[in-house]
C-alpha cells in the first residue's frame, strides 16, 4: 500500500508525462506492489438522439477499441518510462460514457493457507458452478468483498495511512532534532540478560 503523498506524486508524474491529447481527463491512477493502473476518460461517440441501447453499446465498444489501437505507441512509451522509474508494470484502461474497460493487466498469483471450514466455502462455490477451481473461487470471494465493502476498505486504507504517519514519527523514523548528546561509552551499556535474546 502506498501513502496519500506517494499516490499524489505518482498521479502527478502521470499527469505531467501523458501526452495532452491522450485522454479527455485522467481518471484514476492506482498502484500496488506489482502494478500501476492508469485509467483515463475518452469522449463518447456522437450518436443521434433516441439511439438504441444495443447501438450505443456497440459504438462505445468500437470507440474503446479504436482508442486502444491508435494510442498503443504513446502508451507503450509512457509505460516504459514509468516501469523504469517506479519498478512496476503499467496497465491501462478507459472510461467512455458509463463503460469502463481495462486493457491487458497483471494477474498476480497470491498464495494462502486455509483451514478446512474456509476450504469448504471454496469447494461449495465449485460444486455450485460459481467457480472452476479453488483459486477461481478465492478470486470470486475477493471480488465480492471488494464490491460490497468499498466504504469499509476506504476507512481501513485511511487508518493505515495514519499508522504510517505515526510510525514515521517514532524512534525509527526521521529525527526532526539532531541528537547532540555524546554516545555512551561501551562500559555504560547495561549487561544483557537472558530475556534480551
Amino acid at each position: 500500500m502506498i501513502t496519500a503523498e506517494q499516490h499524489e506524486k505518482l498521479r502527478g508524474w502521470f499527469a505531467g508525462r501523458l501526452p495532452d491529447d491522450l485522454f479527455e481527463s485522467l481518471g484514476e491512477v492506482t498502484a500496488d506492489r506489482e502494478e500501476i493502473t492508469v485509467i483515463g476518460r475518452i469522449p463518447e461517440p456522437r450518436l443521434a438522439e433516441g439511439t438504441s441501447d444495443a447501438e450505443r453499446e456497440a459504438a462505445v465498444g468500437s470507440r474503446i477499441q479504436e482508442f486502444r489501437e491508435r494510442t498503443r505507441d504513446a502508451r507503450v512509451a509512457v509505460a516504459r518510462d514509468a516501469e523504469h522509474r517506479f519498478g512496476k508494470k503499467v496497465s491501462w484502461g478507459v472510461e467512455c460514457g458509463s463503460e469502463r474497460a481495462l486493457f491487458t493487466h497483471v494477474a498476480a498469483p497470491v498464495m494462502t493457507r486455509l483451514r478446512q471450514p474456509q476450504r469448504q466455502v471454496l469447494d461449495t462455490l465449485i460444486a455450485a458452478g460459481v467457480a472452476r477451481s479453488r483459486s477461481d473461487a478465492l478470486a470470486w470471494c475477493v471480488r465480492l468483498v471488494e464490491r460490497h465493502t468499498d466504504d469499509w476498505l476506504s476507512e481501513l486504507r485511511d487508518s493505515l495511512e495514519q499508522v504510517q504517519r505515526v510510525r514515521a514519527q517514532g524512534p525509527d523514523g526521521p529525527d526532526p532534532t539532531p541528537n547532540t548528546a555524546p554516545a555512551p561509552a561501551p562500559e555504560d551499556k547495561p549487561a544483557a540478560t537472558d530475556d534480551d535474546s
